[in-house]
């Protein structure tokens, strides 16, 4: 199909936002953690008529990002009873391809994104999401910690922040935890034609909350891919804004399209940028960040990506909505754009 664009990043489907993707021009839709029946796992009909509803507004269902943490938070810590929430996880995953969607999108951050300010100033006075490291190390309290994070990704229980003289969840045991999951998943999704998009980690930090991270730096999502096996059902939901956090800002981006990419193990991309890398940065408008979004997407096509863009987190400009339409329409546009100038200049 060539590179596109979805509109996304909502939970809840309304006729609202199947117009504003139809009228904006984007060909498709992808849901965070849709609201949906159920307290451990998703069935196919509920699934199914999402889909339907999609596709009666001219649109494709690309992809659902997220279940619910408190769908598979034991499997992510090692704890007692992850076995069952596995076996749920592969029933989501057989209901996720046989109602048609073809991607479900992962985490494996048991605590979520972490943001210390939600309206930092950027360009023309608009408000953006920050990260300090230094903000989190002088916060003591785990309550206060909390502050820190959404909980739109599931119960805020399920969500572990230890204090500084708790026990921790060292790397190690999380490799071996993702690797037990992923192991007993990627064949579920293979037989199901189902593509598993890992996300990189947000704020790309090596621990937060007592819990350490895995894919903060490129070697950790290299090694994911290892890890796989080869797996055709092992994919990336590549977002650029995490890749530029990172320690070296545009190399991170650069390194990981050219080596992702020709493999054709990029599912999809969150095309979004921050000014800085950790231990500070703020996220912007596209074209204002570490990397120049023209050289970007001219990589994209040159390394043979042929997935879809999303526009993913974005500034809230005067007179916004809560999902912020103003903003995503600026990047939904700007994206447009470059894919436009892209196919003229192939020409």
């Amino acid at each position: 199909m060539g590179i596109r664009v979805a509109v996304g990043q909502f939970h809840e489907l309304t006729e609202e936002k199947l117009r504003f993707a139809a009228q904006i021009g984007a060909t498709g839709i992808q849901m965070n953690n849709p609201t949906l029946p159920g307290e451990a796992r998703w069935e196919v009909a509920d699934v199914r008529a999402i889909v339907e509803k999609i596709e009666s507004f001219g649109l494709k269902f690309e992809a659902i990002e997220n279940v619910p943490t408190h769908f598979y938070h034991k499997v992510m810590m090692g704890l007692p009873g992850r076995d069952e929430q596995i076996e749920n996880y592969q029933a989501t995953i057989r209901a996720v391809g046989r109602a048609g969607v073809p991607i479900l999108g992962y985490h494996f951050m048991p605590n979520s994104v972490w943001r210390t300010e939600r309206l930092a100033p950027a360009r023309g006075g608009a408000g953006a999401t920050q990260y300090i490291q230094s903000v989190v190390d002088a916060t003591e309290d785990t309550a206060e910690l909390r502050r820190f994070m959404p909980t739109t990704l599931g119960h805020a229980a399920s969500m572990p922040v230890f204090g500084k003289n708790e026990p921790q969840i060292t790397e190690d045991q999380m490799w071996d935890n993702y690797t037990y999951f992923i192991d007993a998943v990627l064949p579920v999704a293979e037989e199901e034609g189902v593509r598993l998009a890992l996300h990189p980690d947000d704020p790309p930090v090596p621990m937060l909350g007592g819990v350490a991270r895995l894919f903060y730096r490129p070697w950790g999502l290299t090694h994911a891919y290892e890890l796989s096996k080869g797996s055709p059902a092992w994919a990336l939901d590549l977002c650029l804004g995490c890749c530029s956090e990172m320690p070296g800002g545009r190399a991170n981006v650069t390194e990981l399209i050219d080596f992702f990419a020709p493999k054709g193990r990029i599912a999809y991309i969150h095309f979004r940028d921050v000014k800085g890398t950790v231990p500070e940065f703020t996220e912007c408008f596209i074209g204002d960040g570490n990397f120049d979004p023209a050289e970007v997407m001219a990589q994209l096509a040159r390394t043979g990506f042929d997935g879809f863009l999303l526009d993913d987190h974005v500034p809230k400009m005067d007179g916004d909505s809560d999902w912020n339409h103003r903003g995503r329409a600026h990047a939904i546009g700007y994206m447009q754009g470059l894919i436009r100038m892209g196919e003229f200049m192939g020409a």
